[in-house]
């Protein structure tokens, strides 16, 4: 294989070949070093014409996990073929390293459904509904309400998932902003910069997050090093845009959600599943799941409970917690799951290691973390940070922190770059645009630079090789 064709695919994969989901304590996919032959190509080919229909979905109307699916399929098929007609392989090489992939994916799986089975408790017991309407009668200024859905949608994301944040400040903003576009389209601006940074210095706070701790490379509490930095992702940005919110306040509305039986149960609970998920995993070394599956125990009793409760107050019992649970996002937990396998695709070819030593040898630790997170405008941050975490550069403590924090909050600089900023655009009715967005993110690149050069120096005694370090 020539040098040249190995330097193409390598700046070609760097580019195009990032994917999802959760690296976990398995043992990383089998490799069997077909970056020489036609499969590596081919694979390559099939996820990116896959992954660009995901990022049509919304013209398309073609749900997120069926091209992923399917390129699945295809890529681990390729692989099984070869393997069998040309690769001088055991028979069951391919079917090992597929096993291994998908119990990558088993635990995040799982630690997903429950947490999104909280979040759907909470939301059907009026929890957000009810958040909304307290904030909407107090009568607050345009600005304020830029501040304060900011700053809670900052600390709320670090509970939350960026996503749900967003969806619900989203209604809080709309309710409050009386069809006045241009407060619209700044506070949701702020609002994705502000979900997206509230995400990143909590394991909880994102599924990027949430895969580097279950990959060990920082520990619960060490991702509180990156508040600080990513506060400032938020602060700088906010700062500059409030300017421009118009002044005055919004018409008052009046407070017409109250929450329902159970409610601050269901939130007590949601906080007790992760104080022990968090305790299993640091002193007892279970695997995160454990604690969310007896989560999910706890939640489940807790629904009978409520259940009875009602069936004794009107004589029908509307609480169903498998009615709940199958109001998890699965669309989205599909899409997890084929790029999953995609992408345990091209590692277990080689593509990926090809990739790593282009981008973290050649250019440096720094360099390519950096460039990571900006690519993460453009594509979204799961996938990103599940192929650094498959390509496995021998990064420092520091280097760790400094992609997750860039793969966290690099997608605020254009409103494609995560899930927040894709489901407001679609919730706005056209107040928030691609092109609102853009105005400025001169503002939000601002901010992305500013926390890079707030965690350089703030956590300066975790580069231990230095911060321009380049591995070979």
């Amino acid at each position: 294989m020539s040098s040249s064709f190995r330097r193409g695919l390598a700046a070609f994969s760097a580019l195009a070949c990032p994917a999802l989901a959760a690296a976990s304590d398995a043992a990383a996919p089998a490799h069997f070093d077909l970056t020489g032959t036609w499969v590596a190509w081919a694979a390559v080919a099939i996820f990116v014409i896959a992954y660009a229909l995901v990022v049509v979905e919304e013209h398309l109307h073609l749900r997120k996990s069926k091209p992923v699916l399917i390129g699945a399929g295809l890529i681990w098929g390729l692989i099984a073929l070869y393997l069998a007609v040309y690769g001088g392989q055991e028979p069951e090489a391919a079917k090992h390293a597929f096993e291994q992939t998908f119990l990558e994916f088993a635990q995040l799986f799982f630690f997903l459904v429950v947490a999104m089975t909280y979040v759907s408790a909470m939301t059907e017991r009026n929890v957000f509904e009810a958040l909304r309407a307290e904030l909407v009668s107090r009568g607050f200024s345009y600005r304020q309400l830029f501040w304060i859905t900011g700053v809670i949608s900052f600390f709320l994301s670090a509970v939350l998932d960026n996503l749900t944040t967003a969806l619900i400040m989203s209604a809080v903003i709309l309710a409050c902003a009386g069809g006045n576009q241009r407060f619209i389209a700044l506070s949701f601006i702020n609002l994705v910069v502000a979900a997206n940074a509230g995400g990143a210095w909590s394991a909880f706070g994102d599924i990027t997050t949430l895969m580097v701790w279950q990959a060990h490379k920082v520990e619960f509490f060490e991702f509180f090093k990156l508040f600080l930095p990513s506060a400032v992702n938020f602060l700088v940005p906010a700062a500059i845009m409030s300017v421009a919110v118009p002044s005055g306040s919004p018409p008052l509305a009046r407070d017409d959600a109250d929450l329902r039986s159970g409610a601050i149960g269901v939130c007590l609970l949601f906080a007790i599943t992760i104080a022990i998920t968090v305790a299993s995993k640091q002193w007892l070394h279970m695997p995160a799941v454990f604690g969310m599956m007896f989560g999910l125990g706890l939640i489940s009793v807790y629904g009978y409970l409520i259940k009875r409760r009602e069936a004794r107050g009107n004589g029908e019992a509307q609480y169903n917690i498998f009615r709940i649970i199958g109001q998890a996002e699965w669309d989205t937990l599909l899409f997890f799951f084929g790029v999953l396998l995609c992408v345990g695709g091209l590692q277990s070819i080689g593509v990926l290691a090809l990739a790593s030593d282009q981008l973290y040898g050649q250019y440096g630790h720094t360099a390519a973390n950096v460039a990571m997170g900006t690519l993460s405008a453009v594509v979204d941050n799961i996938p990103i940070m599940y192929a650094v975490l498959q390509m496995s550069p021998p990064m420092d403590h520091g280097q760790w922190l400094l992609i997750t924090l860039t793969a966290g909050v690099g997608g605020s600089m254009l409103s494609v770059g995560s899930a927040a900023g894709v489901a407001l655009m679609g919730v706005s009715k056209g107040h928030y645009t691609f092109m609102s967005h853009l105005r400025w993110t001169w503002a939000v690149a601002l901010g992305y630079l500013a926390s890079i050069a707030m965690h350089l120096w703030w956590n300066a005694e975790h580069f231990t090789n230095g911060i321009w370090h380049a591995g070979h």
